[in-house]
């Protein structure tokens, strides 16, 4: 196990070595095209260096906790109208033939579509903004949950019935374990949607947040310090989808 954890890392920061490389080169085909000032700005050094002082800026911690703040408000919403949804959606397969078309299509729309919508009806951009993110979220999770509805055994039912299990063991025993990975695949999968939308979501009308700081680093021409925000966001995103990968295959059952 050890082994193969240093096996990991070894190649993890070859690919991170890989990656710099292949920044630095374009940075070099482009100032050979083009002698633009921001690619001086925005090289492999100059971008470390800026997340290194990010690091140091209590504001920069503001940032995040305002974007995880709408994303989490977000979430939960979606929770809440996705799994209702979802169990009665995969609970009778005319529902299901019923649904399917305006689901599909509902699904298929850009979360950001809804945005003069969403500016119209909420009287605040941060309610905007969590409305636009619910909309990208709720769908992951209302099929995640009917796949994972679809893989129970009715047979699994008849057994805790056999038991006199009353309807919360029944729960607890045979149907959350069979759909709890799902469930979490699709959280995961609407934490990704909502980790996307936030930063252009958070372009308007609002003063904090990492996709506010981009939008400022733009305008005062920071350009490092743009770069070290979309590599911030990006070490973010993937510190959390981690953690949900790890509580996933903690919840893996047969």
């Amino acid at each position: 196990m050890i082994f193969n954890m240093r096996t990991n890392i070894k190649y993890s920061l070859f690919g991170i070595l890989s990656l710099l490389i292949f920044w630095q080169a374009l940075i070099v085909i482009g100032t050979s095209i083009n002698d633009n000032y921001v690619y001086t700005q925005i090289t492999p050094l100059k971008s470390i260096d800026a997340l290194w002082q990010l690091l140091f800026e209590p504001k920069f911690y503001e940032h995040i906790f305002s974007s995880f703040y709408r994303i989490f408000c977000a979430l939960f919403l979606a929770l809440i109208i996705g799994i209702p949804i979802g169990l009665i959606y995969s609970s009778n397969e005319k529902i299901k033939m019923i649904f399917y078309l305006p689901f599909q299509i509902l699904r298929m729309i850009s979360p950001l579509s809804w945005m003069p919508i969403a500016v119209l009806i909420y009287d605040s951009w941060d309610g905007a903004i969590i409305f636009l993110i619910v909309m990208a979220a709720v769908w992951p999770i209302i099929f995640n949950l009917t796949q994972g509805m679809a893989k129970i055994d009715i047979g699994w039912v008849y057994v805790a019935k056999s038991f006199k299990a009353n309807l919360f063991s029944q729960l607890r025993y045979a149907i959350i374990p069979a759909i709890a990975q799902d469930v979490i695949t699709g959280l995961r999968l609407a934490l990704g949607v909502s980790w996307i939308i936030i930063v252009p979501a958070e372009y308007l009308g609002v003063t904090s947040g990492l996709g506010y700081a981009i939008n400022d680093a733009r305008d005062t021409l920071d350009y490092s310090k743009l770069a070290a925000l979309i590599i911030a966001i990006g070490l973010i995103g993937f510190a959390i989808d981690s953690l949900l990968q790890s509580l996933n295959n903690k919840f893996k059952w047969n």
